[in-house]
């Protein structure tokens, strides 16, 4: 049977955004609801009825029409975040129970030596971390054999806890998984209803650390995102939905429900890790493959660097204090957006953020009881915001309310509240800078090398200044750049990473065979579990990578290989692999020297079908789309300049705009700063270039 729609949704924290696509003609639209954190689902249902409305039809028949409904969302992180998850329960291998708080002997980067900087709050407090005896060797042999009755005990006094998630992680387990899925049979047994997660299966990697880690991570978490889906895909399949809901990982790729109950620790970036996927199909048109991706919604700053093609992914991170060992998309994320609050701090010096009036209760402008001066009060100050409202006039905005909140810090800083709004236009955008140097500077990337596609309702008012401050002459922002997270989604593809120890040091001949095994078992597994999902073998694709170091290095690092078997005529492809990635990060190699792996990790993706990109039609000329004129501030003085407001569903293709200027779009504003060009692509992309390009 043939559907017409995909549907994306993307909850943030201030903004629900939706993105339905028609299949054939490859049309999407674009429609926002205010996100309903305390019910996530209510938030659903009243942009079905935003999309119903527009199309004249039932949120019903709509849903039975798509062939997939795909939801990113912050869920997982915000319960990460807030310390609201699962009451959790770990068991470990006896005398490791503070191997969660010992970590690697030290703080994480940025405080190692800071004995100011408090320890990391635990998930799992210690009169609920079990040691049982038991113990495997690094060479996966039994010293010590299972006590199951420390492992009854544990869940009698789990249950006397009324605990509900519980984590097993033994020593070497990922050498010898027998006592780890012994202790799980156990509690399977004991504790039926409980979630269960063990840590061979979730991350069959060395170092226990991390493995613990991420094992307590995704427990916490998995009660969570358990109800959440399960709210999520019962409201889905009320509607009629032929398919099951597909979820966003932080990995890049979609999951069913039940994935994401039991992987819930690939939840916790699901709604920003969509970004760059969206970020390279809008910048294809223009042949750009160096992109840096930035999405300011109504609470946060995200960021994403793709170099050549190929987004960062981040391994064994520090991600909220907590060790996190499975891929992630690497997004920089920072407490900037629209709702960001202004305030004086005890030195008298204006700062924004990272604290938000989120959407409830929102900017002051918004009316609906905030009363702390926010970012989108300053620019709707600034003459950036229509004040007839957004969202086409559905949200109408108050200037009086803005001016009045603005007052509470222009007033004790001497200052109009035009010059106060400037003031928190640029601090802001400093903030944003120093996080985009981050993904880029610090991480030995030019940003002058790369475009700058903007994301997210607000990123569109500051793009060009942010440009002019990194030294980026060329930005690409999207007619649906305030949901392009959503959009994101309905051209991404299935993903499930599939991960093995295998310690080999490659000048033995022995271990060319057991990489080999170790990848078509792991490998074996995932086309299993993507022929199950509905996929063909010929829509299954293979990608692996091994962590590899110098015999006698401490750490390693991902090298990206094909598939091919793995023998002594292929294993100089191997090696060569390595000594490449080792020159582009480290920029020298050692030949001579024995290389090792530690780890393998197999991605494997079930390939879905792209909606069809239509083209642009040709619409009016630049200056018969003009609607009105307004001032607007570009300066510290607070002084307004006279600028042209254009209509941005009246552009056409072609049709070029110089600043100072602002395009209203529907879902967004964008302001061409003095000095910029915006030119309309066919794509539908707006392309912004530098007039006087500097390098």
């Amino acid at each position: 049977m043939t559907t017409q729609f995909r549907l994306g949704i993307d909850a943030g924290g201030t903004f629900t955004d939706f993105v339905i696509a028609d299949k054939a003609t490859g049309v999407a639209k674009l429609f926002k609801a205010l996100s309903t954190p305390s019910n996530p689902t209510k938030a659903i249902e009243n942009g079905l009825k935003l999309i119903a409305d527009d199309l004249g039809r039932t949120p019903e028949s709509i849903v039975s029409d798509c062939d997939l409904c795909i939801n990113g969302t912050t869920v997982g992180l915000n319960a990460l975040i807030t310390h609201r998850g699962g009451k959790t329960g770990l068991i470990c291998t006896a005398g490791h129970e503070d191997s969660i708080e010992i970590r690697n002997g030290h703080k994480e980067d940025g405080y190692r030596y800071d004995p100011e900087y408090p320890a990391a709050v635990m998930l799992v407090p210690r009169y609920r971390r079990k040691g049982v005896r038991e113990r495997v060797l690094s060479t996966g042999e039994v010293r010590t054999p299972l006590h199951e009755e420390d492992v009854r005990a544990a869940c009698e006094a789990f249950i006397a806890e009324g605990v509900e998630t519980v984590a097993i992680s033994f020593v070497w387990s990922v050498l010898n998984p027998a006592h780890e899925k012994r202790a799980a049979e156990i509690v399977r047994e004991m504790m039926p209803d409980a979630i269960l997660t063990v840590g061979c299966e979730l991350y069959p990697q060395i170092r226990e650390y991390t493995r613990t880690s991420t094992a307590v991570v995704n427990a916490y978490l998995a009660p969570v995102m358990r109800q959440y889906v399960r709210a999520v895909d019962g409201y889905f399949q009320s509607l009629g939905a032929k398919q099951p809901v597909r979820y966003f990982q932080s990995n890049g790729g979609l999951a069913v429900g039940q994935a994401m109950t039991d992987r819930s620790v690939y939840a916790i970036n699901s709604g920003p890790a969509s970004a760059p996927q969206a970020g390279q199909y809008v910048c294809a048109p223009f042949e750009q493959t160096n992109v840096i991706t930035i999405d300011m919604g109504g609470t946060s700053f995200d960021i994403t660097l793709t170099k050549g093609g190929v987004t960062n992914l981040n391994k064994n991170i520090d991600f909220l204090r907590y060790r996190i060992g499975v891929p992630m998309i690497q997004v920089e994320t920072l407490g900037a957006g629209g709702g960001s609050i202004g305030w004086i701090d005890s030195l008298g010096i204006l700062q924004v953020g990272p604290q938000s009036a989120g959407s409830q209760p929102g900017p002051a402008c918004y009316g609906q009881g905030g009363e702390e001066p926010t970012t989108s009060d300053a620019n709707l100050i600034l003459g950036y915001l229509n004040p007839d409202g957004l969202l086409g006039g559905k949200l109408p905005l108050s200037l009086e309310k803005a001016r009045a909140a603005l007052m509470r810090i222009a007033e004790p800083l001497g200052l109009t509240v035009e010059q106060a709004a400037y003031g928190m236009f640029t601090i802001v955008n400093s903030n944003m800078v120093n996080g985009i140097r981050r993904v880029s500077v610090e991480r030995g990337f030019d940003p002058r090398d790369f475009v700058l596609v903007g994301a997210g309702g607000a990123t569109a008012a500051h793009i060009c200044a942010l440009a002019a401050e990194i030294g980026v002459n060329t930005i690409i922002l999207p007619k649906l750049a305030s949901g392009l997270c959503a959009f994101g989604q309905i051209i991404s593809d299935v993903k499930y990473n599939y991960m093995a120890t295998a310690p080999a040091r490659l000048d033995n001949a022995e271990a060319y065979s057991r990489l080999d095994r170790l990848f078509e078992e792991i490998e074996a597994k995932g086309v299993k579990h993507l022929r199950d999902d509905g996929f063909a073998k010929n829509n299954i694709v293979v990608r692996r990578s091994l962590d590899m170091r110098y015999v006698g290095q401490v750490h390693e690092c991902t090298v990206d290989i094909d598939t091919f078997k793995i023998n002594e005529k292929t294993i100089d492809r191997v090696k060569e692999a390595f000594h490449r990635r080792h020159e582009e990060l480290y920029t020298y190699s050692e030949r001579h020297s024995t290389v090792e792996v530690v780890n393998i990790e197999s991605t494997l993706y079930g390939l879905i079908d792209k909606p069809k990109t239509p083209a642009l039609k040709r619409g009016r000329a630049a200056p018969d789309a003009i609607k009105s004129h307004r001032k607007a501030i570009f300066s510290a003085s607070g002084k307004g300049v006279r600028t042209p407001v254009y209509d941005g569903e009246a552009l056409g293709a072609g049709a070029a705009v110089d600043g100072p200027a602002i395009i209203e779009e529907i879902t967004t504003t964008i302001v061409v700063e003095p000095g910029w060009t915006a030119r309309l692509d066919g794509s539908g992309s707006y392309m912004i270039t530098r007039q006087n390009r500097k390098r």
